[in-house]
């Protein structure tokens, strides 16, 4: 008689030790989670911390492209002019004088300082042929047509290599960084360099549209001050606007080592 009791309380203990497990398992299965999680750490070696930061930044590209100097050499001898042929009583070639030696101050000043003389040897050399156009012609305002010559030329260079599906900016990349063509096989780099190109189209295309007509009517104190407004600070505008693009474009491995690339470069290679 006393087996079918000691059945029951045999049956009885294993529901309680299936329910006793069923309770427990999530706590069980989270401690077998975590030992396993400490020796599996506490065997590999330790890894070591991997530094993203590219080998320069965004402040190194600015700094590379001359900064704000660089700006100020190129409108410099410009606003020079301006001010002298206003307040001389419109001496043309005092005025002359006077940019041409602003220019050559700041090529000096620049020189001393051993800092890179690209921007101020472009903006010298232009400031020379558009003293000696004015100088030659005897009108005042014949010191803006080289300037506005040029833009026409890059305005339409700049375009054409869109158009082509060449961008200027993806050629130059590609010599830089000795890659070729490279860039045009990856779809987001050539339409990253595409866009950075058009919007130096769109800043020749401004200055043309608001300064051919104030030449044309001979608008010399209007055509000074559209000279300087859309020089350094539209200049520096369209610098940044191309760089926005350029880098929003981009992945941002590629957009690091294109930056990289650029800015060595523009250090005349040093690290």
């Amino acid at each position: 008689m006393a087996e079918p009791s000691s059945r029951r309380h045999d049956g009885l203990d294993e529901d309680l030790d299936e329910k006793l497990v069923e309770i427990l398992k999530p706590e069980l299965e989270a401690a077998e989670s975590v030992l396993t999680d400490e020796s599996s750490s506490s065997d590999a070696p330790a890894a070591e911390p991997r530094v993203a930061r590219p080998a320069t930044t965004d402040k190194d590209f600015f700094h590379a492209l001359g900064g704000w100097g660089a700006l100020l050499d190129i409108g410099l001898p410009w606003i020079a002019f301006l001010i002298v042929y206003g307040a001389s009583d419109h001496n043309l070639k005092l005025a002359l004088i006077v940019a041409v030696a602003s220019g050559a101050a700041v090529a000096l000043l620049r020189l001393l300082r051993r800092q890179p003389l690209r921007n101020v040897a472009g903006g010298f050399v232009g400031v020379l042929i558009s003293a000696w156009v004015a100088n030659r012609s005897g009108r005042a305002e014949d010191v803006y047509l080289p300037g506005l010559l040029v833009n026409l030329g890059y305005g339409a260079l700049y375009l054409l290599t869109v158009v082509f599906r060449w961008p200027l900016f993806g050629v130059l990349y590609g010599v830089i960084t000795q890659t070729g063509t490279a860039w045009r096989r990856d779809p987001a780099m050539l339409r990253g360099f595409s866009r950075a190109t058009l919007v130096f189209v769109g800043l020749f295309a401004v200055r043309l549209i608001v300064q051919v007509p104030l030449y044309l009517t001979h608008s010399l104190n209007a055509l000074g001050i559209a000279k300087v407004g859309l020089g350094l600070p539209f200049y520096a505008l369209a610098l940044w606007l191309a760089y926005a693009v350029l880098r929003g474009s981009l992945p941002a491995d590629k957009w690091d080592e294109a930056r990289d690339h650029v800015t060595h470069l523009l250090r005349g290679g040093k690290k």
